[in-house]
C-alpha cells in the first residue's frame, strides 16, 4: 500500500462519516429522538455486539470495552434525523431477522467467523444500496461509520492504541516508518 492509497482510505473512513452527512451541524441542534424511536436495551445489546465484531479485543482494547456502543447511542438519539433514526431501528430489526433466518439463532448468539461473515455480505449489500430519498445511507454504512468514528475518537484508543502528539512539532515528510508500529493520532 503506498501513501497514497492510505490516505484515501483514511478519508474515506474518517472524513466521510462525519462530513458526508449531516450528522455534524445536526448536533448543533437542539433534536430529541423521535416519538417512540429510543433504541431499546435489545437494541443496544445488539449494537454493541456488532460493534465489538467490527472492533474484537485483540491486544488492544474491543468496542465494548472504550464504550462504543453507549456513543453510537448518543449520536443516533441526538442528532439524526427522524428519517435516519428510523432507518437505523429498521437496519437492527433486519439484522435481527437475517440471522435467525439464515443461522436459525440471533445475531448475538453466533460464533465470531459468522458474525464476521454476515456483517461482510450487509457490507457488499449495503455498497450497493440504492438510497431512498431523505434517508442518508443505508443502514450498516451508518452503523460502521458511527463505530469506526467512536472508536478512535475515544480517549482510550487516542492515547493507548495510537500514538499522540498533543503539540505538534516541525513537519518532518521523511520521517522512517518502521513496520509494525502503531498509527498516529490525529
Amino acid at each position: 500500500m503506498n501513501r497514497r492509497e492510505l490516505l484515501q482510505m483514511i478519508a474515506s473512513v474518517t472524513g466521510y462519516a462525519m462530513i458526508g452527512s449531516p450528522v455534524l451541524m445536526s448536533a448543533c441542534s437542539s433534536a430529541s429522538p423521535a416519538r417512540g424511536l429510543e433504541l431499546s436495551a435489545s437494541d443496544q445489546a445488539l449494537l454493541a455486539e456488532i460493534a465489538e465484531t467490527i472492533f474484537p479485543r485483540t491486544t488492544t482494547p474491543g468496542a465494548k470495552d472504550v464504550g462504543v456502543p453507549e456513543m453510537i447511542v448518543r449520536f443516533v438519539n441526538n442528532t439524526y434525523e427522524d428519517l435516519d433514526q428510523q432507518e437505523f431501528h429498521n437496519g437492527l430489526a433486519a439484522i435481527r431477522s437475517d440471522t435467525l433466518a439464515r443461522y436459525g439463532q440471533s445475531f448475538e448468539n453466533l460464533p465470531a467467523e459468522q458474525r464476521a461473515e454476515f456483517l461482510n455480505t450487509l457490507n457488499q449489500t449495503a455498497l450497493g444500496y440504492q438510497r431512498p430519498h431523505g434517508v442518508t445511507a443505508h443502514y450498516f454504512i451508518m452503523m460502521k461509520q458511527l463505530t469506526i468514528y467512536s472508536y478512535f475518537t475515544t480517549e482510550q484508543v487516542q492515547t493507548g492504541v495510537l500514538r499522540m502528539l498533543p503539540v505538534p512539532g516541525r513537519f518532518d515528510g521523511d520521517y522512517p516508518y518502521v513496520k509494525g508500529e502503531t498509527a498516529w493520532s490525529i
